[in-house]
């Protein structure tokens, strides 16, 4: 499990923790393991960039990030190469499922301007492991949609950076990342690699 540091209550969990989507045994046992609840408030994720405001545990509906201002409310996302993405604010809390369609729709933007709105500038942010520019390979028509974030995969065809574009659209914030490629490396679910359907979990929470 990744702590990124500074954060008050932020972690990113890895293919050893089990399918944190679907198996609530295993949320709970990270539950246990962070001393938070194992009931979490989560979206229906649909690569959008639609952003809710939680209250409460249960899914919050259709929706790619959340944030929240309830003391002791986990709010997660669930992955297997796309980005979870935190923000922390002095009194809130945000994060956000990214992936390359919510990137290019402001999924990233929207939950920073949301919580802003809200009265909760964020002052810091964490990204957790996704797949990397070394893996992420990409046709002409998405690498169009990122024209300053384009690299090249290890075996020579274009790809595009994500974690990059995220950082990018989060300028002036104090940033930290996560830097592992989950299709690289085996300890992290990649739905690139295996096609799998088991997803890590992405969590922030306030104290």
């Amino acid at each position: 499990m990744i702590r990124p540091p500074g954060f008050r209550g932020a972690a990113f969990t890895s293919a050893q923790h089990g399918d944190l989507r679907n198996d609530h045994k295993a949320r709970g046992a990270i539950a246990a393991r962070l001393n938070i609840p194992d009931a979490w408030a989560t979206v229906n994720q649909v690569h959008g960039a639609v952003v809710v405001e939680a209250w409460e545990p249960g899914s919050q509906g259709k929706a790619d990030s959340m944030y929240t201002g309830r003391s002791g409310l986990p709010v997660a996302v669930f992955t297997a190469d796309c980005l979870a993405v935190v923000l922390e604010a002095d009194r809130g809390v945000g994060i956000a499922h990214a992936g390359w369609r919510g990137v290019v729709a402001g999924v990233v933007e929207n939950l920073r301007a949301a919580m802003e709105t809200a009265g909760w500038t964020p002052l810091r942010c964490a990204v957790g492991p996704g797949i990397g520019p070394c893996c992420f390979e990409v046709g002409p028509e998405v690498a169009a949609r990122f024209p300053a974030n384009t690299a090249t995969t290890t075996w020579g065809t274009v790809s595009v950076d994500l974690a990059a574009a995220v950082a990018a659209r989060l300028d002036g914030m104090d940033l930290w990342q996560a830097e592992a490629c989950t299709r690289c490396a085996d300890e992290y679910f990649s739905h690139r690699r295996d096609a799998t359907s088991a997803r890590m979990a992405g969590i922030v929470w306030l104290p």
